[in-house]
């Protein structure tokens, strides 16, 4: 039988970081055997499932690159189906009813032994484990008696879910049995926790895919740091793409212990992946940026925007930090670093340095970055001074930056007539 893994989300709420792990796992790894890959929507909530949401969390799916086989399956078509399934439970003697409810009598003393592909063996006495309900007094089904029955209905072979599922498994199991159904094989993917250990919230950044999406980062890198958590390429490589890794994933290789998001090592990895890019590419990104902080690009010159981006998309891990590194390129009211400011157009040596280039600039008929290279070396070597205590003036007068792109570059991209604008007023 070939191999069959599903994801299968609630569509309650947003697609959170640790599901779309989930999902990414059960991909790649159907790819990886030739497998199915199955999309099933849990939604016996009737009140509180909603389609936004579910609209919201393919969405997010598709973003990220993970397509399904087959599917959406809606739990919702399938009340009639568990009923008929509980009845049958019901009918062995294995069941019985309280009220209008349906419960399953655990046997005592029995120890179930779960084969986990990930954690190894896991056993669980059912002493521990109480009379399990299968349809509640309403008519709908328990969680883990659904899951039993989809999953056989679907002819899911693996399992593959987050150790928060481990409780439910011997339970499961007990279902599988009393409906005399080929138990699937588990396996079970440590959680994601913030990187003080703690559960995975709010405080510890974005939680839901979709807030990744809006801020700016790339699909592909998103899919790349959730894959690092539990699972390592060979060769400790770090960039890697779906395609190669379903070329290696195993789930024999998942790791068994928790793992902690780090939104550092994200942005890092999204700058690798900007980095990677052709203009083409990202450009729609950058304009993005652009737009939500209100420049109107209609009136920005497209060569020089072009140049712009190149010149920053190697600089930045995430989007939403093109526009903080380089408003004074499209506004004159562009944010000056007040310390930087202090640092160096504070000193009366510095100003004086910056009135003898202004001299020079002023002169240069061929404002491009080597002649205005050029003019500070020759500046900096006839007035003995350090070309930093002309180069960081400079820079911090013109754009209200300490750091960024190469000045000179910066400079011809700027313009004569805005430099020699901006220094002036500092000089002033």
């Amino acid at each position: 039988m070939s191999v069959r893994v599903r994801f299968a989300p609630s569509p309650t709420g947003f697609l959170h970081l640790g599901s779309a792990r989930t999902a990414l796992f059960n991909a790649l790894y159907a790819k990886h055997v030739g497998g199915i890959f199955v999309l099933r929507v849990e939604d016996t909530d009737l009140v509180r499932s909603k389609k936004e949401f579910l609209d919201d969390i393919l969405n997010d799916l598709k973003w990220l690159g993970l397509d399904w086989d087959e599917g959406p399956f809606f739990q919702s078509d399938n009340f009639e189906l568990y009923k008929q399934k509980a009845q049958d439970i019901l009918d062995k003697g294995l069941a019985y009813k309280e009220g209008e409810a349906i419960l399953f009598k655990v046997e005592k003393g029995r120890t179930i032994a779960v084969n986990d592909l990930v954690h190894g063996e896991i056993k669980v006495s059912t002493d521990q484990i109480k009379d399990q309900v299968l349809i509640k007094s309403d008519g709908s089904p328990a969680y883990n008696f659904a899951c039993v029955v989809d999953d056989a209905n679907l002819k899911i072979t693996h399992i593959i879910r987050g150790d928060d599922h481990i409780s439910n498994t011997p339970k499961q199991i007990l279902f599988y049995e009393a409906l005399g159904l080929e138990v699937p094989q588990f396996a079970h993917i440590p959680l994601m926790m913030g990187a003080d250990g703690a559960k995975l919230s709010k405080r510890h950044g974005g939680v839901a895919v979709s807030e990744y999406r809006d801020d700016g980062f790339l699909p592909e890198a998103l899919s790349n740091y959730l894959l690092l958590l539990g699972w390592q390429p060979d060769g400790d490589r770090e960039v890697i793409s779906m395609d190669e890794a379903a070329k290696e994933f195993e789930i024999s290789k998942i790791n068994n212990t928790q793992v902690k998001f780090d939104i550092d090592k994200l942005k890092w990895l999204n700058g690798e992946y900007i980095r990677s890019k052709d203009l083409k590419e990202v450009y729609p990104y950058f304009i993005k940026e652009l737009v939500n902080n209100k420049i109107d690009i209609n009136t920005i010159d497209k060569d020089k925007l072009n140049k712009i981006i190149e010149l920053y998309k190697v600089r930045i891990k995430v989007f939403g930090d093109f526009f903080e590194l380089t408003d004074f390129f499209f506004k004159d009211d562009y944010m000056i670093d007040e310390k930087g400011q202090r640092k160096y157009l504070g000193k009366p040596e510095n100003i004086d340095n910056l009135k003898l280039a202004l001299g020079e600039l002023k002169t240069l008929d061929n404002f491009k970055q080597d002649k205005i290279e050029e003019i500070y070396r020759a500046l900096a070597e006839k007035h003995n001074l350090k070309p930093a205590n002309i180069i960081h003036p400079t820079r911090m007068a013109i754009s209200g930056k300490t750091k960024g792109a190469g000045l000179f570059e910066l400079m011809e991209l700027l313009g004569k007539d805005i430099v020699i604008k901006r220094l002036e007023k500092t000089t002033a």
